[in-house]
């Protein structure tokens, strides 16, 4: 991997956990229980829990991706970055350009 393909990776994982940070905010409140003593129906009352399991889901897997992208972050700068965990070869750049947090090659991770 090239010096300027690992800054453009940098650049992307930083970027990518700059909008996780403020997804993961939205989703924080989005995800707030459903107070009993609101005055809405029981259909909406429902749809509203339904909404926060969504919700809840999405904050989940987003607090994940973030933590993988900040891994990725502490790594970047190490020869074993960009270097399949399972077979030792390269990980192409434009997996790592998609998916900066991969550990795995294509034919690995399948």
């Amino acid at each position: 991997m090239t010096p300027e393909q690992r800054r453009e990776i940098k650049m992307r994982i930083e970027k990518r956990m700059q909008e996780l940070r403020i997804t993961i905010a939205q989703l924080e409140e989005t995800s707030k229980p459903v107070s009993l003593d609101q005055p809405i129906g029981r259909l909406s009352r429902m749809d509203s829990m339904a909404n926060q399991a969504i919700s809840g889901q999405r904050l989940s897997d987003s607090k994940r991706t973030l933590m993988r992208l900040e891994r990725a972050l502490d790594r970047i700068d190490d020869d074993t970055f960009g270097i399949c965990a399972e077979c030792g070869e390269d990980i192409a750049p434009g997996r790592l350009l998609i998916m900066p947090e991969a550990t795995l090659c294509v034919d690995c991770a399948e």
